[in-house]
């Protein structure tokens, strides 16, 4: 388990994948072609800096297909390293046809435009390690068939929108490494969820227990903020396939909790560097499955 709880990318990223419908005339393919050719060019001359020359062949001499970076069809992907700094222009809520929107590990900055909201394709969003900042925009609840949205690395800060926990079909949300300062109770709303990873954030105060009946979590990640309070001594009553525990690096107190032993499914736990009390359980022992526990740091006591 790497001890930070966040996903490390050693890449520089930029993954836009394009899904054209085989149904319907050639002209109208050819119209979505050159609108997302429009759409593009303008992402390009938004990028300040491309010292690789990955853009080079992003022109209109060059079908759209082939550009860098650039796949046409659902079936393959590929991929350009880029270092890129600039902003996103509005004119990219114009690939309408887009199902999975990759800027990644880049130098991206500014806040993102409203008209990425016109993407109601969009599965897969990860704006991943950039500079982009303000409030998490409400409109990201426009995206009915998302699964996976990822934002970690930046700048956001506020509260998570409540417009995301309409959204049925998300399964993957990774905000580490931003300035989010609460997870609203909706939260819970999401029973599709399997992994969510809010670490390395300003997350204070009390977890709400709605956290905590997100029954399909497998993997649940608030470490390193500033989370006080006692943890429910049943945390895993409602967490039956709960993998990953990362709790550590926040100010909880009060006792272990004595039910540990509930998450039957549990491989990684971590509560180190908080202000627990008392004695270890003796049933944490019934963690059979359990590859790594961190308790310390804490103001354990006993045998």
């Amino acid at each position: 388990m790497e001890r930070s709880c966040f996903l490390l990318s050693i890449t520089f990223l930029l993954v836009l994948q394009l899904q054209y419908s085989s149904v319907g005339t050639v002209g109208a393919a050819q119209t979505n072609i050159t609108t997302d050719q429009s759409a593009l060019l303008a992402l390009k001359a938004h990028v300040t800096s491309d010292p690789q020359n990955i853009l080079v062949n992003w022109s209109t001499t060059t079908s759209v297909c082939n550009w860098a970076g650039v796949v046409c069809g659902a079936r393959h992907l590929k991929v350009a390293s880029l270092d890129l700094t600039g902003t996103i222009p509005p004119l990219l809520g114009n690939l309408s046809f887009i199902v999975e929107l990759r800027l990644i590990n880049n130098s991206f900055h500014g806040t993102l435009p409203k008209e990425l909201s016109y993407l109601h394709r969009l599965k897969l969003i990860d704006f991943g390690y950039n500079n982009f900042m303000g409030f998490i925009p409400s409109w990201f609840g426009s995206f009915p068939k998302l699964q996976t949205f990822n934002l970690y690395g930046n700048q956001f800060s506020g509260s998570i929108p409540a417009t995301l926990f309409n959204l049925s079909a998300l399964q993957h949300i990774d905000l580490g490494i931003n300035k989010q300062s609460e997870i609203p109770k909706e939260i819970g709303f999401l029973d599709q969820v399997e992994e969510l990873y809010v670490s390395y954030n300003a997350l204070k105060g009390p977890v709400h227990v709605a956290v905590f009946n997100m029954s399909s979590l497998t993997t649940l990640a608030l470490y390193g903020n500033n989370l006080s309070g006692g943890l429910p001594d049943n945390i895993c009553q409602h967490l039956p396939s709960l993998q990953n525990l990362y709790l550590g690096r926040n100010q909880f107190d009060g006792p272990l909790p004595s039910k540990l032993w509930q998450c039957r499914e549990l491989l990684s736990l971590s509560l180190d560097e908080n202000n627990f009390s008392g004695s270890i359980p003796k049933k944490i022992g019934n963690l059979t499955q359990s590859r790594e526990i961190y308790l310390d740091d804490n103001n354990l006591t006993g045998n």
